[in-house]
């Protein structure tokens, strides 16, 4: 039911992607890429995903009961959930992602979530690109119009009618055997990059300080 719900609301929204062929390249080429979005924006991409079905991407889903709902409409848009999280099963499902990019082109990660805290990229992101060997490739999601809920994420439902722009950046290639200091020097970097464009991007529609 709640598939169906989404699809007939997402009829009503316009979506423009920046960069997609770019991307859509990139995969043809027989490249693989570990897409990055914040955990903010994970309803107002689902109009979106469809794009990408044929690859069948992975993404990791929390072991919750609000998860076996996602898990669930995630399914049937043709993605591969793998469950567990940083606060369960969190390095098993992990290793999962690792191996699963080994015979599948993209994966997914939120890159802050399941339970923030927000805007904070998690380890997990540059563990997984280290030791894949795929580079992060962050997604911009920003929106005309929108309801924000009282969650710790304050999660952005996109308003019937509105516009949502999905910008992807560049390619970004996490290094293996890094040591401790490098590893937290990309981990940082990538944030603060992700931050920079996710504000610069919601300033266009006239927002301040959602993430």
């Amino acid at each position: 039911m709640a598939y169906y719900l989404l699809r007939l609301y997402f009829l009503t929204i316009r979506i423009e992607s920046i960069n997609e062929d770019a991307i859509l390249q990139h995969l043809k080429s027989g490249n693989k890429i570990i897409t990055a979005i914040w955990h903010q924006r994970i309803v107002a991409v689902i109009g979106y995903v469809n794009r990408f079905s044929s690859y069948r991407p992975s993404v990791m889903i929390s072991k919750s009961r609000d998860g076996d709902l996602i898990a669930d409409v995630y399914s049937r848009l043709s993605f591969r959930p793998i469950r567990g999280s940083s606060a369960r099963d969190g390095k098993k499902a992990l290793a999962a992602m690792v191996d699963d990019l080994k015979d599948h082109p993209i994966a997914v990660h939120v890159r802050d979530g399941p339970r923030g805290p927000r805007g904070v990229v998690k380890p997990g992101l540059i563990v997984m690109a280290e030791q894949s060997g795929a580079p992060v490739v962050p997604i911009y999601i920003s929106m005309s119009r929108a309801w924000i809920l009282h969650s710790w994420d304050r999660c952005l439902i996109p308003k019937p009618f509105s516009k949502i722009v999905i910008r992807w950046d560049q390619p970004r290639a996490i290094p293996r055997d890094i040591d401790e200091q490098t590893f937290e020097d990309a981990r940082q970097g990538i944030e603060t990059h992700m931050l920079e464009n996710q504000r610069r991007d919601d300033r266009r529609f006239g927002w301040k300080d959602l993430i």
